[in-house]
């Protein structure tokens, strides 16, 4: 995907009128400072992307990785959000929110393992390219 920022959003926010720095320069910043080199999050926020990767040139800093995965959304075709009053995800323990969000993102699992082999089973065998395409609907 390529965006002309300046014809699609011309100058945007980096620090706010109260003072507070804006999300687009602290995403940047943070994500920098934590060395991260993959982001993963919805299609939704796609069009933030640009204007952090133009943050981060400016910045001299590097650019990680960046996919967008479809937005979950309910049989209504809303987003599932808490912001939206979605209800509220069925509480299971750590190991299985984390199988079920690794499916989700089309990363085939074993079932079963505790959070901590989950954890180190994830980092071996996470894999960008498996990431689903398609609308997702819980």
């Amino acid at each position: 995907m390529v965006e002309n920022l300046a014809e699609s959003v011309g100058d945007f926010v980096i620090r706010r009128a109260d003072g507070l720095v804006a999300y687009q320069l602290a995403v940047v910043v943070d994500d920098a400072f934590q060395g991260v080199t993959e982001v993963v999050r919805g299609a939704d926020l796609l069009d933030s992307t640009a204007r952090q990767i133009h943050l981060q040139h400016c910045l001299g800093l590097e650019t990680p990785d960046y996919a967008h995965h479809p937005v979950a959304t309910g049989k209504d075709g809303r987003k599932l959000s808490k912001r939206l009053g979605s209800d509220p995800i069925e509480k299971v323990s750590a190991a299985k929110a984390l199988e079920q969000c690794l499916r989700f993102l089309s990363q085939p699992c074993p079932q079963g393992l505790g959070l901590e082999a989950l954890w180190d089973w994830a980092l071996e065998n996470w894999r960008l390219s498996r990431i689903s395409s398609s609308t997702i609907t819980l």
